[in-house]
């Protein structure tokens, strides 16, 4: 029991990393009042670009990371367009997106034959005497280059969003569009850089999927993280250190379905399958009874386009 305790917790940090990825880039995004419903599209984006950058380009599998975030980041711009220049509505948008970019990496995988190809694993650094700990260093050196950056990431993004110059302008951007037009930040420029980044993060995420876990790229092997990580940010409330927590609850609980039919635990085939929507179902359906009883905490302007000419 202990043995299966202990590897399940070793390998919560796989499946949560790409849930924290994804909602820090939601959060950037959101808190500039853009809602980017792309996330499943951009993830998938940054999954081929990974995996494609490593079998064509012979880029390291670090490398690939930034390969898959510039990837998304380019591939967001066609959202940014839409949704903050043209000011279409941000929700059909960003479907449209998901199913343009299921479509673009399906025909990109098949036509430069990247599906099902092996690639290297993403590098695990060296721990010294960290690793030598009893049951905390068994979990540690499971773990990979990008997991150790995943906390000094999530104090980043909260420290530039809530104690800086710049998170100010974004987060006024997302509450009051016209009070800060009135004082001097640029809402459009602002909103395209919360995009851009977010997007990149989107792709980190699914960059992650291919290469940190499954280290192969087949047809749509996000399979609904990109809908799960919508659903986060609102259950963290808009906050990186909340998303964080939240994306290891979500991601302890898919990390224990494949260790319980590993151990020899017989279970339903589609109950598995649908184990980690309705975790997101409960946890929406708790939301929202707790939202009740409490302010709103979603940005002011969330969701809705600004024109200067039309500010009061």
């Amino acid at each position: 029991m202990f043995a299966f305790v202990l590897s399940w917790l070793a390998s919560i940090p796989t499946f949560s990393l790409p849930y924290a990825l994804a909602a820090l880039g939601l959060i950037i995004s959101e808190r500039a009042g853009v809602l980017n419903l792309a996330a499943e599209g951009l993830m998938l984006v940054g999954a081929l670009s990974a995996v494609g950058s490593i079998l064509s380009f012979g880029v390291d599998p670090s490398g690939s990371l930034v390969a898959a975030a510039g990837a998304a980041a380019i591939v967001s711009l066609i959202f940014a367009v839409l949704t903050i220049l043209l000011r279409v509505n941000q929700v059909i948008v960003g479907l449209a997106m998901v199913f343009f970019c299921q479509g673009l990496t399906s025909l990109l995988g098949e036509q430069l034959n990247w599906s099902n190809r092996v690639v290297s694993a993403l590098p695990r650094p060296y721990l010294g005497w960290l690793g030598e700990l009893p049951i905390v260093g068994r979990i540690l050196t499971e773990q990979d280059v990008l997991m150790f950056a995943a906390v000094p990431l999530v104090a980043c993004v909260f420290h530039v969003l809530f104690k800086t110059n710049i998170g100010l302008r974004l987060r006024s951007v997302g509450e009051n569009p016209e009070a800060a037009d009135a004082m001097g930040v640029g809402v459009l420029s602002t909103r395209f850089g919360a995009v851009v980044v977010g997007s990149a993060l989107l792709g980190l995420a699914g960059a992650y999927i291919s290469v940190g876990s499954a280290r192969i790229w087949v047809d749509d092997m996000t399979s609904g993280r990109g809908w799960i990580a919508i659903a986060l940010v609102i259950f963290s409330r808009w906050r990186p250190w909340r998303a964080l927590g939240g994306a290891l609850l979500f991601g302890g609980i898919e990390a224990l379905i494949p260790k319980l039919a590993a151990s020899g635990v017989r279970l339903p085939q589609y109950l598995v399958m649908m184990t980690p929507y309705l975790a997101t179902l409960v946890v929406m359906i708790w939301m929202a009874a707790a939202k009740r009883n409490s302010p709103p905490d979603e940005p002011g302007a969330l969701g809705r386009p600004y024109v200067r000419e039309e500010r009061r």
